[in-house]
């Protein structure tokens, strides 16, 4: 057995490669391995971005009982290949009155601010993650807002009505729901106690239990604000094809019109990233340690690796999901979801995240209660201070239910029974026609 997973281990040729070209050990740790995964990193998520299309056509077609691409290569494997091709050799129009240089830069701008953060997300322990800051929670909020200037500044250099209202609606809409996402998050940082992405992950393998049992308000406010920064279905606004033309990338054509999805499929991966990071146990995975311990190092990092793209892929599924499930919101529907439903669900879920904290750690003690194990490293809890912190994380849901069942209980938009019922016919008006009809013939 130990022979057989000897051989799932990679063996350490690139070191000795490296090394037989007189290079230093700290230019192989600092300047030549960060190279590589970067390339590895940007590799797959272009792949990613490349066949994403390809993997939604196929889940619609699922969905309606379709074959999706079937014509190009084999099931239509190479159709995002044909794709590619066709958009490299189409004509790159930019309109006579637009600003050249923002016109050109501002699709580089979109790709740049999405791939960035990557450098920064532990896909894995050890050579999983690129670096690892201690500020790795704020690098991500801060670049990835940096897209929203990209739409904005496409929009408004095209010199185009419908491509500035595009950016316009793009800008109202990321800004809004930044503010929830960015609040839905703290809940978590309460247990991890860090900023660091990798030291959240090992808070939850120390604490071996994941934070969504303990945050579902969060995980919830956090998908909801995130797909709605993505500009996906339901909340795809800024694209409505059947109010603004395109939206903000109405005059850009060719191989820049995709860089704009690019960005989009990229943001996809960190948002679900990002959730598998702080909600999902990142890596950590019950009992997966047993095989660093017994030796088998590398192993452990590729399982690892394999275990952390497994709970994307589902949360990415979500994505295409609710694509062909939900319709589009208005612009009034979704601005009130994220000022009046968002915003109001994770301001209470801080409330009620610090009060459960407190709660725990007023009742260590107590008539010989345990619930503490460790505050070093995070909250590390006892399987009854587990107990109690869940049931407040499912009593959360209801809490805040309630809540915000109150707060909008008049708002029209969301109540459409209520519409239903207040419908009346209006009878039509009574009294001598303007034009008096002619005598009929006898």
């Amino acid at each position: 057995m130990a022979n057989l997973l000897a051989l799932f281990a990679p063996p350490n040729v690139i070191n000795e490669l490296l090394q037989r070209l007189s290079l230093s050990p700290e230019t192989i740790n600092y300047v030549v391995w960060p190279f590589i995964q970067i390339g590895a990193v940007v590799t797959a998520i272009a792949l990613w971005a490349l066949y994403a299309t390809y993997m939604e056509r196929k889940i619609s077609a699922f969905m309606q009982a379709r074959l999706g691409p079937m014509r190009v290569g084999p099931w239509g494997l190479l159709q995002p290949i044909a794709d590619a091709i066709k958009l490299l050799t189409k004509e790159d129009l930019r309109p006579d009155k637009a600003d050249p240089y923002i016109f050109f830069f501002a699709p580089f701008i979109s790709v740049a601010a999405a791939f960035i953060v990557f450098a920064v997300m532990p896909f894995g322990p050890d050579w999983g993650v690129i670096t690892d800051i201690n500020i790795g929670l704020l690098f991500v909020l801060s670049v990835s807002s940096v897209g929203v200037l990209a739409l904005i500044l496409a929009g408004w250099s095209s010199n185009s009505k419908y491509a500035l209202l595009g950016g316009l609606r793009s800008s109202a809409q990321m800004i809004s729901y930044e503010v929830s996402m960015g609040l839905a998050l703290i809940g978590a940082l309460m247990f991890a106690r860090t900023l660091s992405l990798s030291g959240i992950v090992q808070a939850q393998g120390l604490d071996s239990i994941w934070y969504i049992f303990y945050q579902p308000l969060g995980l919830v406010i956090f998908l909801v604000s995130g797909i709605a920064e993505n500009n996906r279905a339901p909340f795809d606004l800024p694209e409505a094809e059947s109010e603004l033309v395109a939206g903000f990338h109405t005059e850009y054509s060719g191989m820049r019109w995709s860089l704009f999805f690019m960005a989009e499929y990229a943001a996809m991966i960190v948002v679900s990233a990002m959730a598998t990071t702080l909600y999902l146990g990142g890596w950590y995975f019950p009992f997966l340690w047993r095989i660093d311990h017994a030796g088998y190092h590398s192993l452990f990092v590729l399982l690892s690796l394999v275990v952390f793209i497994a709970k994307m892929v589902v949360l990415l599924y979500i994505y295409f999901w609710l694509r062909w499930t939900f319709p589009r919101y208005r612009y009034d529907q979704l601005m009130d979801l994220g000022w009046k439903w968002m915003l109001p669900a994770a301001l209470l879920n801080i409330a009620l995240t610090a009060f459960a904290v407190f709660t725990v750690q007023a009742l260590d003690g107590w008539h010989g209660l345990k619930t503490i194990e460790s505050l070093t490293r995070g909250v590390n809890l006892t399987w009854q201070g587990k107990v109690i912190m869940v049931a407040f994380g499912i009593a959360g849901l209801f809490i805040a239910a309630a809540m915000l069942s109150a707060i909008n209980w008049r708002s029209r938009d969301f109540n459409l029974k209520k519409q239903r019922r207040q419908v009346r016919l209006v009878s039509p008006p009574q009294g001598q026609p303007a034009v008096a009809p002619a005598p009929s013939e006898s």
